[in-house]
């Protein structure tokens, strides 16, 4: 006797729940609070959701004039909204009304979070070796900071133990991150101004048989970050 057995169903949930309109509030205070502190990391939220402060650096960012209604216009962007009057309304629709979608969130970015041992040594590292700019460093004794060149924008995170076991890394190749360029002659310029600077090297420059030319380094913290472009 053979059993027929039920092809399974799955539902999409494409609704969410909307936040409570105090947690919002909540939320849009504690942003302004981080500009106010100066906490770095709120500056590329920031740059991301607001357009007039879509061309300024982390210090631009954080120098500017940023009130409540700006804190709230981010928390609002981010969720959608042209506006915080527009996600409040939506907000109290959504409480009142079931089945009404909520805006689908756009993002806007991405930064690598690189764990490490000394801040001040990887700082060296990326803005020495590999010309990155140290965008800011965090803590008390420093346990965080950022480093950027271009668009490009990694994060550094100080851990006080190993974080992968044994030689893992090595041996599968992980990798921490991967920045790109635009051009052939950009990558192959790229790998030659490492090269001179005596970068350490996990991949030398190579074609790689999906098209793309890439090349790897490893960092202090043996870190492999990847560096890719157009093979032509």
């Amino acid at each position: 006797m053979q059993i027929e057995r039920a092809t399974p169903t799955y539902e999409v949930n494409t609704f969410a729940p909307m936040p409570n309109i105090e947690n919002l509030r909540k939320q849009a205070k504690q942003y302004l609070r981080w500009h106010r502190e100066r906490y770095y990391p709120v500056a590329a939220r920031i740059r991301a959701a607001l357009p007039r402060f879509r061309y300024l650096s982390d210090e631009q960012v954080l120098d500017a004039n940023f009130k409540l209604a700006d804190a709230q216009e981010l928390v609002a962007r981010q969720r959608g909204f042209e506006g915080w009057q527009a996600l409040k309304s939506g907000a109290h629709a959504m409480t009142h009304q079931t089945g009404r979608p909520v805006p689908r969130p756009i993002l806007s970015s991405t930064e690598a979070q690189l764990f490490v041992a000394n801040i001040k040594a990887s700082c060296d590292f990326y803005s020495d070796k590999l010309g990155f700019t140290v965008a800011f460093v965090y803590g008390d004794p420093p346990y965080y900071g950022q480093v950027a060149r271009d668009h490009a924008r990694l994060n550094l995170r100080v851990v006080g133990e190993p974080v992968f076991a044994s030689d893992i890394r090595e041996r599968e190749h992980l990798l921490s991150a991967s920045l790109t360029v635009a051009t052939a002659e950009e990558i192959k310029q790229l790998f030659l101004s490492y090269q001179a600077a005596g970068v350490r090297f996990h991949q030398t420059l190579k074609k790689e048989p999906w098209g793309a030319r890439t090349f790897s380094v490893r960092d202090p913290d043996g870190n492999i970050i990847l560096f890719a472009g157009p093979a032509d």
